[in-house]
């Protein structure tokens, strides 16, 4: 997925945020944030803190939406167009909070390789051994906090893809069966998805833990 600017950082002049997200250039991105005192360890950790909240959005959202479908089974047959319409915007929202959370995903590992990057680049800069060994091993257990973080993160997030699959199934169904038979059907599905949502909410909760201990540990400097 192609990375992109993000501009919500800190307040930039507006023709700069419009030039940055219209060129799309990280680079530039990141040099305008240096000058203003905001480094690529600052908006990794913001970007982090966005990524929990998008995760927590779509935790609520899946929980609702399951809730939704579940409702169903108790609506009567004169309200089944009304019910469809509502399970419709349920998994619609459900999709747009899931592209929110992989987008949020991609803009940290976008940061997280810039700063990497720099960082490895810079130690041989030093001309004081210690120090250098002291930044070196900082780095490396940035890098160990980072992959469990971006691991528990991906973890999360691929759960959503077969509950939101569930989701499309049922709201496709009951669109073309508006009858008692599709409450049934639609019924005994749903109760078999509750297995499935339950580990993606329980796994959507240790990311967002993870992610609020990574965020702790890289303001207190580890």
């Amino acid at each position: 997925m192609k990375h992109r600017c993000f501009a919500s950082q800190a307040s930039l002049p507006l023709f700069v945020v419009a030039l940055l997200l219209a060129t799309g250039c990280q680079s530039v991105y990141y040099g305008a944030m240096e000058k203003m005192g905001t480094h690529k360890r600052d908006i990794l950790v913001e970007r982090v803190e966005e990524g929990k909240e998008a995760q927590e959005d779509a935790k609520a959202q899946f929980a609702s939406a399951f809730e939704e479908f579940v409702a169903v089974s108790n609506v009567e047959l004169g309200d089944l167009k009304t019910a469809y319409e509502r399970l419709q915007d349920s998994f619609d929202r459900s999709e747009k909070r899931a592209k929110a959370v992989w987008d949020r995903i991609d803009s940290i590992k976008g940061v997280s390789k810039a700063l990497f990057k720099e960082w490895e680049s810079e130690l041989g800069q030093y001309t004081n051994q210690d120090l250098r060994q002291l930044s070196q091993d900082q780095m490396n257990q940035t890098k160990i906090l980072y992959l469990k973080l971006i691991g528990a993160m991906g973890a999360a997030a691929e759960k959503m893809d077969p509950v939101l699959d569930a989701f499309r199934d049922q709201t496709l169904f009951l669109k073309h069966n508006l009858n008692a038979q599709a409450i049934a059907a639609l019924n005994k599905t749903t109760l078999g998805m509750r297995s499935e949502v339950d580990a993606l909410i329980q796994q959507m909760s240790q990311s967002i833990e993870e992610a609020n201990s990574f965020i702790a540990k890289m303001r207190s400097g580890q």
